[in-house]
Order: C-alpha cells, then sequence, then structure tokens
C-alpha cells in the first residue's frame, strides 16, 4: 500500500499544498469578493484530521508540505498542527514544511515556524505603495506585513516574495521591487494572474501582465542567466548579472509548465484538486471520516491521482477567458 503515488502521465507526486482554512485578514482583488461568505466550522477538517490528511500522503510518498489558506496563520491553534509536523522532519520522511501567507501574522509566529521547522517561506506582496497596497488587500496594511517580514528574517527564515505582475497596478514598480527585494536579500517570484473565481468587475484580461513582456523590461536593464534549479514549484529562475538576485516566474499562461506538475491540492474541506486550473476533484473528507484506518483513505487518494490531467486550460491569447476557473483562489488554497 506504500507504493509511490505515480499520476497517468508518469509524474511522482511528491509536493502537497494543503489549506487549512478559507478564511483571510484580507480580501485581495484577484484572490476573493470582499463580501465573502465563508464555510461553516463544521466543514473544515480539524487539526487532527489535517493531520492523518498529511501523515498519510507522506507516508505515500509526498516530500514537500505547503500549508496556504485563505491566511493560514490566522486559523485558530494552527501552531499545534505545525509542531505535530515536526516529527516528519525529524524521521526525514517530510523535506521541507513550509507556508505562503500574506504576513499579516508573522511578527507573531515567525519564531515558532521556525521552532516547528519551517525554513523558507513565501510572502504575497504586490506593491510597496501603501495606498495600493490597501486598495487591492482591501483590508491590509502595508507596515504590518513589512514588520512581518523583518521578524520572519530576523527568525532565521528564508523569505521570498510572490508578485502578481497586475498590468496598470504594478507595472510602474517594477524595478522598485526588484531593488528593494534585492537590498533586503529576499528571493522574488513574479505570478501571472489566473482566471479564477467570479469576483464581479474585475477585468481579468484587462489584468493580465504577461511575464514575458515583465522579462523583456527586466533584460533592459540587466542580463538575465537562466538557472536549471527547481524547488518544487512550478518557478523557473534566473539570475540577475551584477546583483546576484535570483528572480522566478510562474507563467500558468504565456508558457505553460503543467509537464513537470508533480503536485497535489487539498482545500480545507478534504477535497483534492489534482490541477489548479481544472474544476475536477474529488472528496478526501469521506474515507477519512469513515474508517479510523486509512486503507479507505488511502484508496480514494490513489484513485484521485488516477484522475490527474495532462494539464489547465487557462488562456487569454483570443482575448476571453478562456479555461475560467469558477471558485475562488482561496478555496483551493494558494
Amino acid at each position: 500500500m506504500n507504493d509511490p503515488l505515480i499520476d497517468p502521465f508518469a509524474r511522482a507526486i511528491q509536493y502537497l499544498r494543503v489549506s487549512v482554512t478559507d478564511r483571510c485578514d484580507f480580501r485581495c482583488v484577484y484572490c476573493m469578493s470582499e463580501n465573502m461568505t465563508f464555510l461553516p466550522k463544521k466543514e473544515l477538517l480539524t487539526l487532527e484530521e489535517l493531520d492523518r490528511m498529511c501523515s498519510t500522503f507522506i507516508r505515500l510518498g509526498v516530500r514537500k508540505l505547503r500549508i496556504t489558506g485563505g491566511e493560514p496563520l490566522v486559523r485558530r491553534d494552527i501552531m499545534t498542527f505545525f509542531r505535530s509536523m515536526t516529527r516528519h522532519l525529524d524521521s526525514g520522511a517530510l523535506s521541507e514544511l513550509t507556508v505562503t501567507t500574506n504576513g499579516s501574522q508573522l511578527e507573531k509566529y515567525a519564531s515558532d515556524l521556525y521552532a516547528a521547522g519551517v525554513r523558507r517561506i513565501n510572502v504575497s506582496l504586490d506593491t510597496l505603495d501603501e495606498a495600493k497596497f490597501a486598495k487591492i488587500t482591501r483590508w491590509g496594511r502595508l507596515p504590518q506585513v513589512l514588520r512581518g517580514i523583518d521578524a520572519a528574517q530576523a527568525a532565521g527564515l528564508r523569505v521570498k516574495i510572490n508578485t502578481v505582475a497586475l498590468q496598470g497596478f504594478n507595472e510602474d514598480e517594477l524595478f522598485t521591487l526588484t531593488d528593494w527585494c534585492a537590498s533586503r536579500d529576499l528571493d522574488l517570484t513574479f505570478i501571472e494572474v489566473m482566471p479564477m473565481g467570479d469576483l464581479g468587475n474585475e477585468d481579468r484580461i484587462g489584468q493580465y501582465w504577461s511575464l514575458k513582456e515583465l522579462r523583456k523590461r527586466l533584460e533592459e536593464r540587466s542580463s538575465l542567466t537562466d538557472l536549471p534549479e527547481k524547488t518544487g514549484g512550478p518557478a523557473r529562475y534566473v539570475r540577475v548579472q551584477g546583483t546576484g538576485q535570483k528572480i522566478g516566474f510562474i507563467t500558468p499562461l504565456s508558457h505553460n509548465f503543467c509537464e513537470s506538475c508533480n503536485r497535489v491540492r487539498i482545500t480545507c474541506t478534504g477535497e483534492i484538486y489534482t490541477c489548479l486550473g481544472q474544476e475536477g476533484h474529488s472528496d478526501l473528507r469521506g474515507p477519512l471520516r469513515a474508517s479510523e484506518a486509512d486503507a479507505e483513505l488511502e484508496d480514494a487518494i490513489r484513485a484521485a491521482i488516477a484522475l490527474k490531467p495532462k494539464g489547465h486550460d487557462f488562456d487569454y491569447s483570443r482575448q476571453q477567458v478562456d479555461g475560467q476557473v469558477s471558485r475562488h483562489m482561496s478555496h483551493t488554497g494558494g
């Protein structure tokens, strides 16, 4: 039963992203509506169930575990879960435990995360302009996030900034962001906006800024050298000549990266999505709760992996949002 998880396209599934909550203290315009209706707490996996779910995947070959949300650090008693996962790092079964966060709670939890074995985190940050930050996050405050980044670095965490490239919003901050990250020894990854969620008047095509164009602008100022390294995710990295800075590009639209996808996502309600850009999913909460033994859960996991598609269908090229996914990004998790 402990054979590794292999999908229909011979890709070994070694990377699990788990949403521990659909709640967030921000309301970023490309992620969720301002007036969200969140799930009843009884529908969410308990912390004990999240432990059992993740431990089963680790037993089946998952080596990297990323905790997401919503905002994962707003979940009550979440550090109990992180401390529990430490045993898999100590045993060597898990090679990395990471977090994607908006940074709002890092000032409070950075040291605890490090103590639990987290060594690397991603912080979502799309602008260094305080007014623009308040506009795009709706409820967020930039100084709070910057203090969180300071706390994370002081605790010994390696911080990577994730910036969604948004036409007409942060194009004018391209060099401001890259220079700031270089000055702080922060890695930086740009992400193309994805067509997810029914967000009312948000214009996905109007927001879309191709990273091919973004990279061209970077190359007008500095030479970029492609790097072969991978961190387990979809980013492709370059080294900036002169500063030595590492910059990543996640390009689901301008350069499909699905051929090497080794990832699946679990929602906070126990649904498994084997592709971020497809609607297909399977229920794992039912099998998890059906028995204290894990055989039924393992069978359900293998059945879900057997349905993993070759890739997503995101496409803006015909000036319409093809491959639109109706669920909010916060539902699936980062």
